[in-house]
Order: structure tokens, then sequence, then C-alpha cells
């Protein structure tokens, strides 16, 4: 059960990295939402929806062991950010995604896309960053 620093997938997604079991880090993800008051809209298993298609879109390679993502939105954070830009509705819900390689076993990936700094929308990097700090630490 170790976390070990953020890495880079791309300019806007931020990365922890866990060696806790995949179905602990999806859960600790799904308990630092829910534990700080939020309701989770939609909890996604695109990893099985991805193994599921394989054949139909004629792919060979598995690229998840698994892989969730859970969505959700605070309504005072929201506002908030949304007071800010009215187009900022874009990144509402917001996405914490968890996944395991399918070629790097035991090496489980908790993360977010970022929103662009500044005003209120660094509340919601913040916001995440802690989720997916906690999620890293698994339990």
């Amino acid at each position: 059960m170790s976390s070990i620093p953020a890495i880079a997938a791309g300019d806007d997604v931020v990365t922890r990295q866990s060696s806790s079991p995949f179905a602990d880090v999806a859960q600790a993800a799904q308990d630092a939402i829910i534990n700080r008051g939020y309701t989770i809209d939609y909890h996604g298993f695109i990893g099985d929806m991805l193994k599921r298609t394989a054949g139909d879109v004629g792919a060979s390679k598995e690229l998840y062991k698994d892989a969730e993502f859970f969505t959700f939105c605070s309504a005072v954070v929201s506002r908030s950010v949304m007071e800010g830009d009215i187009g900022d509705i874009a990144y509402c819900p917001y996405v914490v995604f968890v996944y395991e390689e399918a070629a790097m076993p035991g090496k489980v990936t908790v993360g977010f896309r970022s929103l662009p700094e500044g005003g209120a929308r660094d509340q919601v990097n913040d916001l995440l960053t802690e989720i997916v700090d906690e999620a890293a630490e698994g339990f």
C-alpha cells in the first residue's frame, strides 16, 4: 500500500500510482467522493466494456486488467466555478478514473482531467487532487 508521486499522462491529466490492489483503490476513490458529501452520478466499468466489445471492433490487445470511473458534481463548487465563467459548465461532472494496465499488473493508476488553472476552477482541481491522493493510499 504505497503511493508514488504524480506523473503526467498528458497536459491536463493528473495521476497517482499505487501498489494497492485495484479493488481497494477503486473503493477508496468511491469512498473519498462519498465521504465528502457528494453523490456519485455514475460508476462506469470501462474496462469491462472494452473487453466485451473487443471482438466487435477487431481488437486483440488487452488494454486493462480493470478500469472504472466515477462521475460526480458539487452544487456549491460548480456554481462558484460557473459564476466565474458560464462556459465552465463543460467541466461538470467531474470524473475520477482508476485503472490497472494489463501489461503492468500490480500498478494501479488513479487520476482526473484537470480544469484550466485560475479563479474558482482551482477549487475543483484541489478537490480532485485530494480525492486521488486519498484513493492512491488505498485502505
